[in-house]
C-alpha cells in the first residue's frame, strides 16, 4: 500500500516531471473517489426506499425518489404485479444466466479477434427485482382496438456480473434504472389470444446509473464517466426509445410492420418569438450584475434544437421556427430550457413543459408562458399543430420556406449486395486498386452495410448489418419536405469497413404524387452496383395541414377563448337564455371613453390580441353599463334579485348587475381584461369603528386553471369602494393563500398602492399544483393596509374565501 501511494510521487521525481503532474493526479483521484461515494450513497438511499417505502417517505427522501402515484392522481399502484415479479425473479435470473453464457458470450467472441478470450466468470442477478411504481391506463383519445399503459419502471438491482478478457477483469456491481415504459396492446381480437401484439418503448431516455467493478472502475474517472454514461444511454435509445420500439407478435401470421412503424400523429411547429424579464446570470467579481446571453433548447422526445444566442439582453427576440415530428399523443411533451451562454459552463435560466395533447386539441396556441424553476421570466411561443393528410392540394409551396409535407421512409432490406466495393465519382463507377493482401482479405468478406438517406440538406444513417449481402434493417425515418414536386430522396449503401459505396438510388418525390394515397412500396434497382442488386423501401408522403379550431370548444387553458355568449335572465322566464354580449352604447347616460372600444373588441375578437390596460378604465365602464341594465330590469321586475356567486357576509349591497356570470375562459395573457359579477369583501371578525356590519368594498379577481402549465392562475385586477381605516387614508395591498397552506414562503402579495380606495393592480400569481389537488383547496384573499410598524391602525381591510371545489376552473371565471 505504501508503494502504491508513494510510487507515483517517486516516479514523477525520478523522471524530472513538474509537481503539478502529481497535484493533477491527486485531484483526479479525489474526484474519482467522490463519484464512487456519491454513487454508493444514491444506491443505499434507493435500497432504503425499495425495502420500506412508507418509512422512507416519512424520513423525507428527495421528491425524485418518490413513486409516481404520489405526484399524479391518475397513476395507480400495482402492488399485486410487484408481488408477482418478486416470486418470478429467481426463475428469470436463471434464464438470463443461461442466455449470457450460451448466446451472448459466443456473439461477443465473434465480434473481434481480441475478444476471443471473453468469459463470464460470475453472473448473479441478485435478490432485488424491478419494481413498478405506478401504472397509468389511457382510455380517452385512443383507438378502441388498443390498450395503452404507461409503467413507471424502477430497477435498483444488486446484480453482479464479472467478465474476463485477456486477464483483465471487468464487471458491474449494481444498477439503477428509472423510466416510463409504454406498453401498447393492439389490435384487440375477438378470439384467443385476444391481443395481436405487444409493443414496448420508453417515452424518454431512461435514467441509468451503473456501479462498476474491477477495471471498469476507470469509467468513473471525471470526464470519462459522462462520456461512458451517454454512450450507454444512446445505445439504449437507438433500440428502445421513441420512435424506436420493439413489437412482439402474440398471434401467428400477424403482420406487425404497421405496428412497428406507425404513421406519426402529427407535427408541432414551434415559433420561438421572444422572452422578457429573464434573470441576470452574468456578474463581475460576483458583485456587479450584468446582462445574460440567453439561448433556448427545444426538445420533443430525442430530437433537440438549439436557438441562436442573443448577446447581452434580458428581453431577447429570436423569431425562429422549429418543427418536430410527434409520434405519440398522449405521451410526448414539448420541453424548453433557457440557458445563459458562458465560456466555461452555461447557466440555467428557466424551463417550460407543454403538453402536446392540449396543443393538438387547440390547433393554434399563441401565449406568454411563465418560466418555472426560476424567479422571473416569461417566454412567448406560438405553437401550431399540423395534421397529416393525403390531400395533394395541400402540397403548395410555402412562401416563408416552411415545410409543406413529411416523407416517411420505411427501410426494409437489400438483396445481392456486391462483395467488391465500388466508388462513384463524377458519374463514373470504378474499382479501387488493391494494394495489399490484408485489404484483399477484407474484400473477400461479405459487406457490413449501412444506408445514408438524404432529402434536401438533411441526412440520416441506418444501423449497420454486419457481414451480410442481404441485410435486413427494419427502420423508419422521417424527413420534412418543402417542395414535393422538385425534391428527391437520395439513397446510398456503404460498407463500414471500406467506407465505399455499394450502390445508390435516387427517387423523385413527384413519383408518389401519381398514387392517390401518395404511397410507393416496391423494390428499387441500385445504380453503380451489381445488375441484380435491389433495395426494398416503402415511401409515404403526407401533406401538413393546419386545421381550424372548433369555435364551440373551450380552450385548454393556454389560448384565449373566442367570442362567447353571456348568460342573462330574460324577463318572465325561469331558465337562462343566451344573448349577445352588451355593448357600451346600450347605456346612453354613460360617458364614452376610448377604452370602451377596446372592451367591445375584447368580447368580439380573440382575446389573444394585446390590449392596452394601462388606463384601467375598461372595467368600470362595463360595470356601470351592466348596472344601468340592472336598474332598468329592476324597475320592470322588482322581485328579481340576482344572487352572488359566492356566499359572503354583507348587509346593504349595491345594485348588482343583471349579468350573473361571464364565463369567458380567458387566457393568462388577457386575464386582466374580463370583468364580471361581484365578490364582496366580508366584514366578519373586524373591529369596525361604528360597531355595525357593513360592506367593505369589492375586489375584482380572475381565476382559472392552466392545464398545460399545471398551475392555478389568479389575477388580481383591482379593488373599489374600500372603507378607510384612518383619516390619513390607506395604502392597500392584496395577500393570497391557497389554504390549508399558510406558510410564509407560499404567500402571494401584490404591490402597495398609495393613498387610494380604488387601487388597480393587474398582477398575476400562479400556484403550481395538480387540478385534483387544487379542487380540494380554498383560496383565501385579504385586502390589507400597509401601515408603519408601530401604528395602531387596522391592518386588514376585508377578505373573501373562494371554495375552489365549487368552480369550473378549466373554464375559469372573472368576477368582482
Amino acid at each position: 500500500r505504501a508503494l502504491l501511494w508513494f510510487g507515483p510521487v517517486y516516479l514523477a521525481g525520478y523522471l524530472g516531471l513538474s509537481g503539478s503532474w502529481v497535484l493533477l493526479g491527486l485531484a483526479l483521484w479525489l474526484c474519482w473517489g467522490h463519484n464512487r461515494r456519491s454513487k454508493r450513497d444514491r444506491l443505499a438511499a434507493a435500497f432504503a426506499l425499495l425495502e420500506d417505502e412508507q418509512e422512507a417517505v416519512c424520513r423525507g427522501l428527495s421528491a425524485r425518489h418518490l413513486p409516481a402515484w404520489v405526484h399524479f392522481p391518475d397513476v395507480e399502484r400495482a402492488e399485486w404485479l410487484n408481488k408477482v415479479l418478486v416470486q418470478a425473479w429467481p426463475y428469470f435470473g436463471t434464464i438470463m444466466e443461461k442466455t449470457f453464457k450460451e448466446v451472448l458470450e459466443p456473439k461477443i467472441r465473434a465480434k473481434n479477434v481480441h475478444l476471443k478470450t471473453c468469459t463470464f466468470t460470475k453472473i448473479h442477478f441478485g435478490e432485488k427485482c424491478p419494481r413498478i411504481n405506478g401504472i397509468k391506463a389511457y382510455t380517452k383519445e385512443i383507438d378502441r382496438r388498443q390498450v395503452i399503459l404507461d409503467l413507471q419502471i424502477c430497477y435498483i438491482g444488486d446484480c453482479e456480473i464479472h467478465m474476463d478478457i485477456s486477464k483483465f477483469n471487468l464487471g458491474v456491481k449494481g444498477i439503477q434504472l428509472y423510466g416510463t415504459l409504454r406498453v401498447i396492446l393492439e389490435p384487440l381480437l375477438t378470439d384467443a389470444p385476444f391481443i395481436g401484439a405487444v409493443t414496448l418503448f420508453f417515452m424518454q431516455k431512461p435514467h441509468l446509473e451503473i456501479n462498476w467493478a474491477g477495471m471498469s472502475n476507470l469509467l468513473d474517472v471525471p470526464g470519462i464517466n459522462v462520456m461512458s454514461d451517454s454512450l450507454i444511454q444512446d445505445f439504449i435509445a437507438a433500440r428502445l426509445v421513441l420512435p424506436n420500439r420493439i413489437t412482439v407478435p402474440l398471434k401467428k401470421n400477424m403482420n406487425i410492420a404497421h405496428l412497428r412503424f406507425p404513421i406519426p400523429h402529427g407535427v408541432i411547429r414551434v415559433h420561438l418569438l421572444e422572452a422578457e424579464n429573464l434573470v441576470q446570470k452574468d456578474s463581475f467579481l460576483s458583485a456587479i450584475r450584468g446582462k445574460s446571453d440567453p439561448y433556448a433548447l427545444l426538445r420533443v422526445g430525442t430530437v433537440q434544437y438549439r436557438s441562436k444566442t442573443v448577446s447581452r439582453d434580458l428581453n431577447p427576440v429570436w423569431n425562429e421556427t422549429f418543427e418536430f415530428v410527434v409520434h405519440e399523443v398522449p405521451g410526448q411533451d414539448l420541453e424548453v430550457d433557457l440557458y445563459d451562454e458562458d465560456p466555461d459552463k452555461d447557466d440555467f435560466m428557466g424551463s417550460l413543459l407543454i403538453s402536446l395533447v392540449d396543443v393538438m386539441n387547440d390547433r393554434t396556441v399563441d401565449e406568454w408562458f411563465p418560466l418555472s424553476k426560476t424567479t422571473s421570466g416569461h417566454l412567448h411561443l406560438k405553437l401550431e399543430w399540423l395534421s397529416l393528410v393525403n390531400d395533394q392540394e395541400k402540397l403548395h409551396e410555402d412562401k416563408k420556406g416552411l415545410s409543406t409535407a413529411i416523407l416517411i421512409v420505411y427501410l426494409d432490406s437489400a438483396f445481392n449486395l456486391p462483395k467488391k466495393h465500388f466508388e462513384y465519382s463524377n458519374g463514373e463507377c470504378g474499382a479501387k486498386k488493391i494494394k495489399n493482401n490484408k485489404y484483399l482479405k477484407k474484400m473477400e468478406r461479405e459487406p457490413s452495410s449501412f444506408v445514408l438517406l438524404t432529402v434536401g440538406n438533411k441526412t440520416q444513417k441506418s444501423k449497420t448489418c454486419n457481414f451480410n449481402k442481404d441485410p435486413m434493417w427494419g427502420q423508419a425515418f422521417t424527413f420534412f419536405v418543402h417542395s414535393a414536386h422538385s425534391q428527391s430522396l437520395h439513397v446510398e449503401i456503404k460498407d463500414k469497413d471500406r467506407d465505399s459505396a455499394l450502390g445508390t438510388s435516387v427517387v423523385c418525390l413527384s413519383h408518389l404524387l401519381k398514387d392517390p394515397n401518395m404511397i410507393l412500396d416496391q423494390r428499387f434497382q441500385l445504380d453503380h452496383s451489381s445488375s441484380d442488386s435491389f433495395i426494398k423501401m416503402k415511401l409515404v408522403l403526407r401533406a401538413l395541414n393546419v386545421e381550424e379550431p372548433d369555435p364551440q370548444r373551450v380552450k385548454a387553458g393556454v389560448t384565449a377563448s373566442k367570442q362567447g355568449p353571456v348568460r342573462v335572465m330574460e324577463k318572465g322566464e325561469n331558465h337562462q337564455k343566451f344573448v349577445s354580449p352588451p355593448k357600451p352604447e346600450v347605456s346612453k347616460v354613460l360617458p364614452v371613453s376610448k377604452d370602451s372600444t377596446a372592451l367591445e373588441s375584447l368580447l368580439e375578437k380573440d382575446s389573444r390580441e394585446d390590449l392596452d390596460t394601462s388606463g384601467s378604465s375598461a372595467a368600470p365602464v362595463l360595470s356601470e353599463t351592466v348596472a344601468g341594465l340592472n336598474e332598468a330590469e329592476c324597475e320592470q321586475n322588482p322581485e328579481h334579485r340576482p344572487s352572488s356567486a359566492l356566499h359572503t357576509r354583507a348587509a346593504v349591497v349595491p345594485a348588482l348587475p343583471v349579468v350573473q356570470e361571464i364565463r369567458l375562459a380567458p387566457s393568462v395573457a388577457s386575464l386582466g381584461s374580463l370583468p364580471s359579477s361581484c365578490f364582496e369583501l366580508s366584514s366578519s371578525n373586524l373591529d369596525l369603528q361604528n360597531g355595525t356590519e357593513m360592506p367593505l368594498g369589492e375586489i375584482q379577481l380572475t381565476v382559472r386553471y392552466a392545464s398545460i402549465r399545471q398551475s392555478l392562475v389568479v389575477l388580481v385586477n383591482g379593488c373599489r369602494n374600500l372603507v378607510p381605516s384612518s383619516n390619513r387614508g390607506v395604502d392597500p395591498y392584496v395577500r393570497i393563500y391557497l389554504l390549508p397552506d399558510r406558510r410564509w414562503t407560499s404567500r402571494k402579495k401584490t404591490s402597495v398602492k398609495k393613498k387610494t380606495l380604488n387601487p388597480q393592480y393587474d398582477e398575476k400569481f400562479e400556484f403550481f399544483e395538480s387540478l385534483e389537488d387544487v379542487k380540494k383547496r380554498t383560496l383565501d384573499i385579504a385586502v390589507k393596509n400597509s401601515r408603519p410598524f408601530i401604528s395602531q391602525e387596522r391592518k386588514e381591510l376585508g377578505k373573501v374565501r373562494i371554495d375552489l371545489s365549487q368552480e369550473d376552473l378549466i373554464k375559469g371565471f372573472a368576477q368582482w
